[in-house]
């Protein structure tokens, strides 16, 4: 681990405390755990935008997937 500085708006530094001290952790787990959802969350979005752009390319054609019609079980 490395330690950091960094600067923060005071009324979301209040919010983080307020949030961390509900799930008992620490300002350092709480942000740690902030950045790695968020770095997550861009890499699902870079990951959708991909899959949105290789569907605009190759769109589905009709009947594509009814192969697998008969292998869904509707509960």
């Amino acid at each position: 681990m490395k330690t950091i500085q960094m600067t923060i708006d005071e009324d979301l530094l209040k919010n983080v405390d307020k949030a961390r001290n509900k799930l008992h952790t620490s300002r350092s787990e709480f942000i740690r755990r902030a950045m790695y959802k968020y770095l997550n969350d861009l890499n699902t979005r870079d990951l959708e935008k991909i899959h949105r752009e290789g569907y605009k390319k190759y769109p589905v054609k009709k009947d594509e997937f009814d192969v697998w019609e008969n292998e869904q079980a509707w509960i």
